[in-house]
C-alpha cells in the first residue's frame, strides 16, 4: 500500500511538501518525494493531507484503571505490599477498554501502561500499542520498572498504619530492595561465568523482576513531582548505576538549572489538572518549556486517567502556550518519548524499518483541541477512516 499526494514530516529533520510512503507487512517500507512510479487501487491518495507518526504517551495507566468503574477495574497498585517490583502491568490491562478506542481515534498509538504510585516499587511497566483485542499482541515491549516517592507511598500505608509513613522510609524501602537485586545479580553473573564451581543463587522473585534495571537491559521509572524527591530519584539511580526517567518532574522548572548538568530525561505531566495535592502547588504550565531551555531531554504524558489519553495533543498545546516551541511540543509526543522510553527503534517518526504507525490530518496544526486526523494506522492497519479520493479520508 502506498500513500500518496501527502505532506510528510517526519518528526526525524526530515520535511517533504508532496511525497508518498509506502507501507509493506506492517513497516514502513520505502519514502519518496514526488508521485509514485506506479498507483494501484489499494494505494491511498492523502489529498494533499499532513502525514505524520502516531503520537506516543509515555506515561498512562491505560486499561489497568478501567472506564467508568471503580474498584472492579482498578488494578493499578498492588497497595498490600510496599515492594512489588515482581508485579506486572501486562497481567492487569484489559485491551477492550473503551479508553483505547479514544486514545488511537485521536491518533494516539502507542502508550506506556504503568503500575500505579502508591508503593515505593510498584512493578513492571510495558508499552503498547493501542489497537487490538489481546495484550500479548499488543505489547512493544517491556520498558522498566515503576518507583515512587514523595506524598502516594507515604498517604497510602500512613492510612494502613505501616511503613513507609516517610520519605525516609520510602526511599530505605528501595535501597534494601535494590541491594539484594544487586547481590542476587552479581551471584547470578558469577554463575554464569563458573557452573562447575558454583551454585546459582536461591531464586527470589523480586530480585529477579530488579535484575532488568540492575543490568541496565531496562530503566527506572521514578514517579517525583517535588524537587527533593527528584533530587533523591538521581541520588538513588547514582548509587545503583540506573538508567533514570523521571515521571511527573512538577517542580521540574524550579531546579531546571541543575536538572540541566544531569543529563536526565523528564516525561512531563500531566499538565491539564488541579492542584490535588501538596506536592502539586507549584504546577506550572511553563515547566516543560524550562526543561527544554535547560537542556533536559523531555517528553509530555497524560498519566490517564487523570487527564483522558485523547487530550495528550492538547497537553502538548498547553506547554506551547507556556513557552515551548511547537516543533518541540510535536516532538514531545512522537519521536521524544520513543526515545525516553526505548523504543525508538519501531516508533514515534516515520522512517523506513519503523511499524507504519502513521496518521492524516487535513490541517498544519494536529495539535489543535478541534482537530482529530481523518486518517489513523497501526501496524499497517487501517483503523480510522473510510473513502479515497482528492479530498482524502473522512472521520
Amino acid at each position: 500500500m502506498i500513500i500518496y499526494n501527502v505532506k510528510i514530516k517526519t518528526m526525524a529533520d526530515l520535511q517533504i511538501d508532496n511525497g508518498w510512503v509506502e507501507v509493506r507487512n506492517g513497516k514502513i517500507h520505502d519514502i519518496g518525494e514526488g508521485s509514485p512510479t506506479t498507483i494501484s487501487k489499494n494505494d491511498i491518495d492523502g489529498g494533499g493531507q499532513l502525514l505524520i507518526p502516531g503520537f506516543v504517551d509515555a506515561h498512562t495507566h491505560l486499561g489497568i484503571i478501567e472506564n467508568a468503574i471503580s474498584f472492579e477495574g482498578d488494578d493499578c497498585n498492588e497497595a498490600s505490599d510496599p515492594f512489588t517490583p515482581h508485579v506486572r502491568a501486562v497481567d492487569g490491562v484489559n485491551p477492550l477498554d473503551f479508553c483505547f478506542k479514544e486514545a488511537y481515534k485521536r491518533g494516539i498509538t502507542s502508550v506506556v501502561t504503568a503500575p500505579g504510585s502508591a508503593n515505593a516499587i510498584g512493578g513492571e511497566i510495558i508499552a503498547i500499542k493501542t489497537y487490538g483485542k489481546r495484550i500479548d499482541d499488543m505489547v512493544i515491549g517491556k520498558i522498566g520498572i515503576k518507583f515512587a516517592l514523595g506524598e502516594n507511598p507515604k498517604s497510602v500505608y500512613n492510612d494502613k498504619n505501616q511503613t513507609p509513613i516517610t520519605r525516609m522510609a520510602t526511599t530505605a524501602i528501595i535501597r534494601e530492595g535494590l541491594y539484594k537485586a544487586k547481590k542476587y545479580y552479581d551471584d547470578l553473573v558469577a554463575y554464569e561465568n563458573d557452573k562447575e564451581n558454583l551454585e546459582p543463587p536461591e531464586y527470589d522473585i523480586k530480585s529477579e523482576a530488579l535484575t532488568s534495571i540492575i543490568s541496565k537491559k531496562q530503566k527506572a521509572h521514578f514517579h517525583c513531582h517535588r524537587a527533593d524527591d527528584i533530587f533523591t530519584a538521581i541520588r538513588i539511580a547514582n548509587e545503583f548505576d540506573l538508567d533514570l526517567v523521571l515521571i511527573h518532574a512538577t517542580e521540574g522548572h524550579l531546579i531546571a538549572d541543575i536538572l540541566g548538568e544531569e543529563n536526565i530525561s523528564a516525561i512531563v505531566g500531566p499538565v491539564i489538572c488541579d492542584r490535588s495535592k501538596p506536592e502539586l502547588k507549584d504546577l506550572n504550565e511553563k515547566n516543560a518549556s524550562e526543561l527544554f531551555k535547560n537542556n533536559v531531554n523531555i517528553c509530555i504524558c497524560t498519566d490517564h486517567p487523570v487527564v483522558p489519553i485523547q487530550h495528550l495533543p492538547t497537553s502538548a498545546a498547553l506547554c506551547v502556550k507556556g513557552g515551548l516551541l511547537y516543533d518541540e511540543a510535536l516532538r514531545a509526543i512522537t519521536i521524544n518519548p520513543a526515545k525516553i522510553i526505548g523504543i525508538a527503534d519501531r516508533v514515534g517518526s516515520i522512517e523506513v524499518g519503523k511499524d507504519a504507525d502513521l496518521q492524516l490530518y487535513n490541517t498544519a496544526n494536529p495539535l489543535d483541541i478541534l482537530n482529530e486526523p481523518t486518517f489513523v494506522m497501526i501496524d499497517g492497519k487501517i483503523v480510522k477512516g473510510e473513502g479515497q479520493g482528492t479530498r482524502g479520508f473522512t472521520p
